[in-house]
């Protein structure tokens, strides 16, 4: 799965969100792309290492392993996703999409679990986070 496809699929998974409220099912993926795109530190595209390196640093490495394993993904909170995002990439997605912060936050709780664990299948999260050496030095960073 390229990038493109991983945006896509994000888009897609927050707008059938409950957590989005009903402002999450009248926006176009084409907007939400482009949304989700900016909430990582990756040069026009979401990156997928950025985003488990933030989780792991504030103590949830342990779901992350459930977003790449082929097991239940664990659930992130909002409040979760604030902390790990940052209020103020949760604040510009929500002000690129003209919903609310709360809305942004619950619908993307439930978007990035599928994000990553539809980026983690057939092996294209390895090229995301620099193949085997980056799973390597992520699981020794994870499981300390």
């Amino acid at each position: 799965m390229d990038m493109n496809e991983l945006l896509q699929v994000g888009a897609s998974m927050f707008s059938k969100s409950d957590l989005s409220g009903d402002a999450g099912s009248n926006l176009d993926l084409g907007s939400l792309t482009s949304a989700l795109s900016g909430l990582t530190d990756g040069d026009g595209g979401f990156d997928i290492g950025s985003l488990m390196t933030n989780m792991n640093a504030s103590g949830l490495g342990g779901m992350v392993s459930s977003w790449l394993g082929n097991g239940a993904n664990e659930g992130i909170s909002p409040e979760q996703i604030s902390g790990v995002l940052g209020s103020d990439k949760i604040a510009a997605f929500a002000s690129k999409l003209g919903i609310s912060t709360d809305e942004a936050a619950g619908g993307l709780s439930e978007a990035l679990p599928q994000m990553v664990d539809n980026g983690s299948s057939g092996g294209s999260i390895l090229d995301s986070i620099g193949g085997v050496e980056g799973v390597l030095g992520l699981a020794g960073k994870l499981f300390k």
